[in-house]
């Protein structure tokens, strides 16, 4: 059984890809609103209407199939949502213990492997293991990550990245109580002399910026609004570590382990929550923000009792 709903095409949607503007018009995902085109659902002014179709002016027949009947839609791989998506980029909500792309050593779940496995497909641009991918996040890091679906998205979004266009905004926690509040720290970074999987502030390391403002204090932490200039492997991490107040729960950089137990942190509490850039192919801004993750928000509400 379905029942069919009539809707008029919103002006915002007039030119879109079917798949994309349907998604908007009914709240539900992009995958889910290909699926009901492809199944031939889907009515423009009593015409079938195809995925890759751009929409008209005009009135929608949709066949909304019984939801006792309809099959759940499967969960995106590791956890992986998206927050954007058009026929150029996809920016996905990355959890942590999601890697961006395969690499040796690595057999948990990435980037890439959920977007094929959801059928988002990606640009062939870049190395095999990594097509589409512009930017990294660390494993350990939740957030925002914007992948190239299209040739030319990858090409202006490498660009962008590294001319240093991209607007990324993290939220961190770190111990102590940041002088100045305000700030900016610009230290080179390069690999630690002494352990080969951490970085450090280095006399001949890559040119590393980073900005910060003290957001609100605690008894014993900050929480920090970071726009990173720079990208290198660790950066806040390190900057933070340097600046002798480390990231809660960055064991690995040297924070305090009880503070951490007392949070019910097992990572470091940093959280890619916005990004900003223009639109690889139309050039107009596109803003995407990211809610807290369960851990960091259960470990920010002991903080601020």
């Amino acid at each position: 059984m379905a029942d069919t709903r009539y809707l008029p095409v919103p002006d915002a949607v007039v030119g879109e890809r079917a798949d994309a503007a349907l998604s908007r018009v009914l709240g539900v995902s992009r995958t889910k609103a290909a699926q009901l085109l492809s199944d031939g659902a889907v009515l423009l002014d009593g015409r079938p209407l195809g995925k890759s179709d751009r929409v008209a002016d005009g009135v929608l027949a949709v066949d909304i199939p019984d939801e006792r009947e309809a099959t759940p839609e499967p969960e995106f791989p590791g956890g992986l949502t998206i927050a954007y998506e058009d026929e150029d980029i996809v920016v996905v909500d990355k959890p942590v213990g999601v890697a961006a792309h395969p690499s040796p050593g690595w057999t948990g779940p990435t980037v890439v492997g959920g977007l094929a496995a959801a059928g988002v497909t990606v640009s062939q641009l870049g190395p095999p293991e990594r097509q589409g991918i512009v930017h990294r996040l660390d494993v350990g890091t939740s957030g925002l990550m914007v992948v190239a679906r299209s040739d030319i998205a990858y090409t202006e979004l490498k660009r962008a990245f590294k001319e240093r266009t991209v607007e990324k905004v993290y939220h961190a926690i770190a111990q102590g109580h940041l002088d100045p509040t305000e700030g900016t720290i610009d230290a080179p970074i390069g690999r630690h002399p002494k352990s080969d999987w951490k970085f450090a502030v280095m006399q001949d390391g890559k040119d590393s910026i980073t900005h910060y403002k003290v957001l609100e204090m605690f008894p014993a932490a900050s929480l920090l609004e970071i726009h990173l200039e720079t990208g290198r492997t660790h950066q806040i991490r390190v900057h933070m570590t340097a600046m002798r107040h480390p990231l809660v729960g960055d064991l690995t950089y040297g924070s305090d382990p009880v503070l951490a137990k007392r949070l019910g942190l097992s990572r470091q509490w940093l959280h890619a929550h916005e990004l900003a850039f223009a639109h690889p192919a139309h050039g107009e801004e596109v803003r995407v923000t990211s809610q807290y993750p369960d851990d960091l928000a259960s470990a920010l509400a002991i903080l601020r009792d």
